[in-house]
């Protein structure tokens, strides 16, 4: 499951789109069931392909307040060839249906949408543009390329995703790849395991990046008092998690009617999902955030969110004096596409309300420890299980349009949205390409600003996607994010706190 936590110009590039407000249109009908069985046959040597319908997920990301698209910013140590990554794509990322599948409306079935196999022309999904080697603000000029690919949406005649090769020396990297891919391919962990399974370890090009696993308690001992304290644990454990799921299922579903966070300076505005998006990201050093983990006893994501109310809590005081309260499958992937197994897949999408606390204090420790309190009783509620669940429920019963209104009247009735996903222990190669980091995020959300944490080896990169009407200045909060992050990681040091 993904759970959501809810609480940019190169001249002449996308120049020719009708305006910012272009994505708005859903998916409009491309061929009908006959015929794309046809041009399927033709373009696959007579073979007959199996049109497989849409899932109720998917279809939800073509409705025009929720067309929805994935960006994964990955730079690269080297320049990156766009022939060998070709020659690869089609023996990696190809062989899963989705990526080489048209989404299709059948209107001589009652307008179904299906999935149709098709013939990749990879000339159309991977751009390598050319780019001056002696610009004077290479940074700029990708940041500006990426704003201007959230202005617009994939061509509905292929498969919707794409790649664009920069081969531009920037302050992080040699060169950066972009991928797009269109959310109603998949849900954000599934797409980023992919991409993760079409990687491999530099220091042993035949395995996969191995991802850390959370490590299993230690059991209770067998005496009596244990057995006892056990069980008398079990059943106090039950009941939090029976009371906390009711709270939290209540607290969705006012939301979802009613409920709405404080209007505060960084909410979105009304259409904001129609506004493209500035992406900025910052990279720390991830043994400055394990160093407060492990001596405050706690976890990635406790300090990772701890970091981001202590950063906005910075840069909302710095704009505008305020302190408002917020409510706010690798192995898998890697064996179907060289096998032809079959791995879980899908748009497998929870929700999970957090209450962002916004505030300066005094000591900045008590960010993260109200972020472990915060997390460890979200962490004891089934609220992402029941929210995907009645999602669905309203999917089906009352059809497209209201499942549509529900999930976009829940997130815009809250702030922000807030992620963090673990990456590779290793150094990995993105088809041989040495990498050097690696930024997810997405557009087409209401929201006007997401934060995302993405883990690499050694380093945290922390990817802003920013609504510029709302939040003009994003490197600003990142800066204010690293910021925070020394701030906390100092208070641990000078109190002693750091574990030999």
């Amino acid at each position: 499951y993904e759970f959501l936590l809810l609480g940019r110009s190169s001249a002449g590039i996308m120049e020719s789109l009708t305006g910012i407000r272009w994505r708005k249109h859903g998916l409009k009908p491309i061929v009908t069931k006959r015929q794309a069985g046809e041009q399927a046959e033709a373009g696959n040597g007579g073979d007959t392909l199996e049109e497989e319908p849409l899932s109720p997920a998917a279809r939800l990301f073509h409705e025009p307040n929720f067309n929805v698209h994935i960006i994964a910013i990955m730079g690269c140590k080297t320049r990156i060839n766009a022939d060998i990554v070709k020659d690869k794509l089609v023996h990696t990322l190809l062989k899963h249906p989705r990526f080489s599948s048209l989404q299709v409306v059948d209107e001589e079935n009652g307008g179904v949408m299906k999935w149709v196999g098709t013939r990749v022309d990879l000339d159309k999904h991977v751009i390598v543009p050319d780019v001056d080697p002696n610009m004077d603000s290479p940074d700029k000029f990708v940041e500006d390329y990426i704003y201007n690919l959230s202005k617009s949406s994939i061509d509905r005649s292929m498969p919707l995703w794409d790649l664009h090769l920069l081969n531009v020396k920037t302050s992080d990297a040699e060169a950066i790849g972009v991928f797009r891919i269109h959310h109603s391919l998949g849900d954000g962990t599934s797409l980023m395991s992919l991409l993760l399974a079409c990687t491999r370890q530099i220091s042993n090009p035949d395995a996969l990046p191995t991802i850390p696993v959370k490590k299993k308690l230690g059991n209770y001992s067998g005496h009596s008092g244990g057995i006892l304290w056990r069980f008398f644990s079990t059943i106090w454990s039950v009941f939090g998690l029976v009371w906390n799921t009711i709270v939290d299922v209540v607290m969705f579903l006012v939301t979802a009617l009613f409920l709405k966070d404080t209007e505060t300076p960084i909410k979105g505005l009304p259409g904001a999902e129609f506004n493209p998006r500035r992406f900025v990201y910052r990279t720390v050093s991830l043994d400055d955030i394990k160093l407060v983990k492990n001596a405050m006893n706690m976890t990635i994501n406790d300090v990772a969110l701890g970091v981001t109310q202590a950063g906005l809590s910075r840069y909302l005081n710095r704009r505008y004096g305020e302190s408002p309260s917020l409510m706010s499958m690798i192995q898998a992937l890697a064996d179907m596409m060289e096998k032809d197994t079959e791995a879980k897949w899908g748009n497998w999408i929870g929700y999970v309300l957090m209450p962002f606390t916004i505030a300066l204090r005094g000591d900045p420790l008590d960010y993260v420890r109200e972020a472990k309190a915060t997390i460890d009783r979200k962490k004891n509620s089934l609220e992402a299980w029941y929210t995907f669940s009645i999602a669905e429920l309203v999917l089906k019963l009352f059809g497209i349009k209201r499942a549509s209104a529900l999930s976009h009247r829940v997130i815009t009735h809250t702030t922000m949205c807030f992620s963090n996903l673990v990456g590779p222990q290793e150094e990995i190669g993105f088809y041989g390409h040495p990498m050097a980091f690696l930024a997810p995020s997405s557009y087409g959300q209401p929201h006007a600003l997401m934060i995302n944490f993405q883990s690499y080896i050694n380093k945290m990169t922390v990817v802003l996607s920013a609504d510029e009407s709302i939040i003009p200045d994003p490197h600003q909060l990142c800066d204010d994010l690293e910021e925070s992050l020394k701030l906390i990681k100092d208070a641990v040091i000078r109190k002693g706190l750091v574990k030999d």
